[in-house]
């Protein structure tokens, strides 16, 4: 997962409290937010591995909803 490196304390720290080594904003919701997408991101391939003309189908739908736009 993530590699975290160690912070150096500093005195009159100027940026927000999130950025204070230590004080993180929400403990623990990087980790899950990166679970979710590495998730995701598997199913996705495995999805188009099994079924390529999945990968078409999308294709398609974008480039027609683009062009739907075009004037």
């Amino acid at each position: 997962m993530t590699h975290r490196s160690p912070h150096k304390e500093r005195e009159g720290y100027l940026g927000s409290s999130a950025n204070v080594p230590g004080r993180d904003a929400v403990p623990g919701r990087g980790e899950f937010w990166e679970f979710v997408s590495l998730t995701l991101a598997a199913g996705a391939f495995a999805l188009f591995v099994v079924r390529p003309e999945i990968s078409e189908a999308l294709v398609h739908a974008l480039s027609a909803r683009t062009a739907a736009f075009a004037p």
